[in-house]
């Protein structure tokens, strides 16, 4: 009987938040350990077909970098990095399409499909969503999205399918580029107005110190640059928090950095008075 008085009582305490949400965007941008895990693999689709079935709209934009870096060392092509960042040649280039589109969003979509969600699989080349410019020529097919065209993304979800989304754009004359995961998912969280968008991280959120753990709870994007000058944002966090931070002025409601590690990470931030990550509000 107590089992059942606590499942109510979840039930009851998720009431709020199913009727803030419904008919609402969610945009969740999958990647890190929780692509790896086949525990956390299989509880981040069920959270987002579930979050279908509660009457939301979740787009999911994922990443493969993992994918990318096994399938380049089997093919013994060799990686080279120019300030941080890898050079990505036309063969690369080529390896992260095949990766990326052909197999990290394929086993996505059947994955869902398999468990009672309908997803369609896009990738920014999919009538040009996003559109490219070239970022450098040292850096090869390395590209910065200067253009979203969210209306395949929304044609999908006006017909009641999940889409899921790879992050390869395009300059529209016939080349691809490679792009960042999280640049990807939050200017589509932004030309799609989505009520959110929550990056799943391999850490618990943004923290006052990384050796405490602890997690700041909510953040104004008026005070991310005074956190940047202290150090507190600082590493692999600056390009997640920037993303926040332009998909939150450009209409996103909310943006959550949020531990991907944790299974069920999704329903619980969403659903429960509890919440976890760090949120990005304006």
């Amino acid at each position: 009987m107590n089992d059942v008085a606590n499942k109510v009582a979840t039930l009851m305490e998720a009431m709020p938040y199913l009727k803030k949400y419904a008919g609402k965007v969610i945009v969740i941008k999958y990647g890190g350990n929780a692509m790896i895990n086949e525990e956390l693999k299989a509880a981040v689709l069920q959270d987002v077909v579930m979050l279908k079935l509660l009457g939301m709209k979740p787009v999911l934009s994922h990443g493969g970098g993992p994918g990318i870096n096994k399938m380049l060392e089997k093919l013994e092509i060799p990686v080279q990095f120019i300030n941080g960042l890898r050079y990505t040649s036309e063969d690369i280039m080529r390896v992260v399409e095949a990766v990326l589109i052909g197999q990290v969003n394929s086993e996505l979509v059947g994955r869902i499909n398999a468990i009672g969600g309908e997803a369609v699989g896009l990738s920014g080349i999919s009538a040009n969503i996003y559109k490219c410019v070239q970022r450098s020529e040292e850096l090869g097919f390395v590209g910065d999205v200067v253009e979203v065209n969210a209306a395949p993304v929304q044609a999908m979800l006006d017909a009641g399918y999940i889409p899921v989304v790879a992050p390869v754009g395009t300059d529209g004359k016939g080349n691809s580029f490679n792009i960042n995961g999280d640049t990807a998912a939050g200017k589509l969280a932004s030309a799609l107005g989505a009520e959110k968008l929550m990056l799943l991280t391999d850490i618990e959120g943004l923290c006052n110190d990384i050796k405490l753990r602890d997690v700041i709870s909510y953040l104004n994007i008026a005070d991310v640059q005074g956190l940047k000058d202290q150090g507190t944002i600082a590493g692999g966090m600056i390009p997640k928090v920037d993303c926040c931070v332009e998909a939150v002025r450009s209409g996103v409601k909310s943006a959550i950095i949020l531990d991907g590690r944790v299974p069920h990470s999704i329903l619980i931030e969403l659903l429960s008075n509890e919440g976890i990550g760090t949120m990005l509000v304006n």
